[in-house]
């Protein structure tokens, strides 16, 4: 069935940063790469705008018809567009492999270049052309180790990528409509690509929110802790903090959302948990023990208990629990970094 150039501008429209239009055109591989860059950061999107009728006429063209226009031993043109796409998307991918995926072994080496390269051949397939990908992820992983542990080795990585990308740039060999795969399977192997690109920056981003929100405990926790001489000022503060908490409750009843709420105060409010009371009990201190205290009642209770002062048989099992209750508030007391 014919593609219609006013459906198309009405997806361009609607969501064309997120490639429903080339979705609806069968072109996926720009299609996800407008998801993965959001419409080429904006400007592909806008770019397109005077583009759409040729890929909506490009797209209901016979195969016989596009195999004679575009012949697969025929080389196409190189377009500085294109090039430029493949630079920046390479240079892309790896910013945000550097950025979820840094920790890994041989991130350099291996982890590094293989997102390069997928950044630039994802451009290379875009429309028509293609290329060698066995050959621009070869150039990526031999020019990786020259600029190993910079973090600017994208850039060189992702330009001998482009380069080696456009010198095997070819037609894609034409494919008849009738045997394209139907939506379904398209859009399951699409989410299957945007999960693996996106799931990484995913985690990164949720594990610096933890730890700004543990920081977030630490400023809070100082906050109430000056005033301990005004016990009274000091609760009227965590009432305060409190109130969100409480008004929610009263809303809604408790439930579901409650108990999220009640998992960030306790982060905020730097409640205890049922193991850090315990250990509390074992070191035999109270709920606002400072790390001194905890430090002091560790060393005497480890002198007392230690099993080679002590000759009781529960010597060794109640050391062990005191250096594990040790550890634990120790833990609680370190100030938290961002990573």
């Amino acid at each position: 069935m014919n593609k219609s150039v006013m459906v198309t501008y009405v997806l361009w429209a609607v969501g064309g940063p997120l490639g429903l239009h080339h979705l609806y055109l069968g072109r996926d591989s720009h299609a996800l790469l407008w998801m993965l860059t959001l419409g080429g950061f904006g400007f592909g999107w806008i770019r397109e705008a005077i583009r759409i009728p040729s890929y909506v006429s490009e797209a209901n063209q016979e195969a016989e018809k596009v195999k004679r226009r575009h012949p697969t031993k025929a080389i196409p043109t190189l377009g500085p567009t294109r090039f430029v796409g493949q630079v920046c998307v390479g240079i892309y991918f790896g910013t945000v492999a550097l950025i979820g995926l840094n920790s890994l072994s041989y991130f350099y080496l291996l982890v590094l270049p293989l997102c390069v390269g997928a950044g630039v051949h994802l451009v290379s397939t875009v429309g028509q052309q293609t290329s060698d990908l066995q050959k621009t992820l070869t150039a990526c992983l031999i020019t990786s180790p020259v600029f190993y542990g910079s973090t600017l080795s994208p850039l060189p990585i992702s330009l001998a990528a482009s380069v080696t990308a456009a010198q095997h740039r070819r037609f894609k060999p034409p494919q008849n409509p009738e045997t394209k795969p139907e939506l379904v399977p398209r859009l399951y192997r699409l989410g299957l690509a945007w999960l693996a690109f996106s799931a990484p920056l995913g985690y990164c981003i949720f594990h610096n929110t933890t730890a700004t929100l543990y920081y977030l405990s630490d400023c809070v926790s100082a906050l109430l802790d000056m005033f301990w001489f005004l016990p009274w000022l000091r609760g009227a503060l965590e009432y305060i903090l409190l109130m969100p908490y409480r008004i929610l409750c009263a809303l809604t009843g408790g439930g579901y959302y409650e108990e999220a709420w009640r998992k960030v105060l306790e982060i905020l409010l730097k409640e205890y948990t049922e193991k850090e009371k315990e250990a509390l009990q074992i070191l035999s201190l109270k709920a606002e023990a400072s790390l001194e205290e905890i430090t002091r009642s560790y060393r005497e209770l480890a002198k007392t208990w230690h099993p080679d002062h002590n000759p009781s048989k529960d010597s060794e099992a109640m050391f062990v629990k005191i250096h594990e209750a040790y550890e634990l508030l120790l833990q609680r007391h370190k100030p938290r970094r961002f990573r």
